[in-house]
């Protein structure tokens, strides 16, 4: 079975600019993203979807595939990544043929481990159109997650007609995590939304699903990966 990576990495980004070959210790983060895709033995291409020639040009120096730059219209703050995905697998499809596999791997994930990535590849089965991430919560909307209602007064995010006082009344809540998105190309084609169909979920550690987004998970995930080279 034929499984392609794609990594999907945008030049504009107003909360952090320059996100993407920002370096992270001694390499731009998009790198670490495309060298963990390169070590899965269930990847046999590692393909960037990028609108920016600078992020192509460093990620091409760390092994991946560029054929195209991403059309500007695609890579707006308000651009649906889904669009984005859509039309890198209609143009590799196109020009070089029917592929099984899709699997998206965020640039922004740097701690992701090629053992989770192989198990998520592993649990697109039948019955199952797109396998995502998620972490064990440490908060739940039944118990400690709050909203703003009216008046400017707060209540739990779920509220219900019973009280409930202890954590392990409640069901676990999960967090969605960003190390992989498993799907067949055609379901991306013909959705509109990874939530279209079946979703099944590959729970991960948290050390491994940081994403990063402002200057902090930037440090987080530098005391991270420092830990995890020490050893």
């Amino acid at each position: 079975m034929s499984c392609w990576a794609f990594i999907f990495a945008r030049g504009g980004s107003k909360g952090l600019p320059g996100k993407n070959i920002k370096k992270l210790l001694d390499k731009p983060l998009i790198a670490y993203s495309i060298e963990v895709a390169l070590k899965s033995p269930g990847i046999e291409r590692v393909i960037v979807s990028t609108d920016d020639p600078e992020i192509a040009e460093i990620a091409r120096t760390h092994g991946a595939e560029v054929p195209f730059l991403r059309p500007a219209e695609l890579a707006q703050d308000e651009a649906a990544e889904w669009t984005a995905w859509q039309h890198a697998v209609k143009w590799v499809t196109e020009r070089w043929g029917q592929f099984d596999t899709f699997i998206s791997l965020p640039a922004t994930s740097p701690c992701r481990i090629v053992a989770d990535i192989e198990k998520c590849i592993s649990a697109l089965a039948d019955g199952i159109d797109i396998v995502v991430t998620a972490t064990k919560s440490q908060h739940n909307p039944h118990f400690n997650m709050l909203k703003l209602a009216e008046g400017g007064s707060y209540s739990r995010f779920n509220d219900t007609d019973t009280e409930i006082i202890r954590r392990q009344d409640v069901s676990q809540a999960y967090n969605m995590a960003t190390v992989a998105y498993v799907c067949r190309p055609e379901y991306i084609l013909s959705g509109s939304s990874l939530w279209d169909g079946r979703v099944h979920a590959v729970i991960v550690e948290p050390e491994n699903a940081i994403d990063i987004d402002t200057e902090f998970d930037f440090l987080m995930a530098e005391l991270l990966l420092k830990n995890h080279y020490d050893k």
